[in-house]
């Protein structure tokens, strides 16, 4: 005895797939098709520099100002407080209380900023903002 069994299945799911796929691929066109977009943002404004701006005349062209630097990190401890700043370059240096970063000596820090002392015993601050302000106390 032979015997045959046929099914027939409902084609709405697949003409479905096959109109989304289509719609997709039209939208992948699109957004080929527009202009290439840039790698860097350009509504997020210069990130990479301070934003402090009154540069001190000078200040900028000398390789170990904290200007060329953002602060990146800091530990205080009992016997020992560290910070590490980072240059344009993406070298990072790490210094502790008493030592001098060019001109200025790092004498303080609180959570959120480092405090150096310049020669004319007045203070320079930069945070992790990288805003830097300088002051005649702290």
């Amino acid at each position: 005895m032979l015997s045959a069994t046929f099914a027939y299945a409902d084609n709405h799911d697949q003409n479905q797939a096959t109109t989304e796929n289509e719609q997709l691929n039209e939208i992948a066109q699109e957004i080929q098709d527009d202009d290439e977009v840039p790698l860097n943002d350009p509504f997020a404004g210069n990130e990479g520099t301070n934003s402090l701006t009154n540069i001190p005349e000078g200040e900028q062209e000398e390789p170990m100002s904290i200007y060329n630097f953002k602060l990146l990190g800091l530990i205080s401890g009992k016997d020992h407080s560290y910070i590490s700043l980072g240059d344009t370059a993406g070298e990072v240096i790490t210094i502790t209380i008493g030592q001098n970063l060019g001109k200025l000596k790092l004498v303080d820090l609180r959570l959120t900023e480092a405090i150096f002392e310049k020669d004319d015993e007045t203070f320079v601050i930069i945070d992790f903002n990288n805003q830097i302000r300088e002051a005649n106390e702290y």
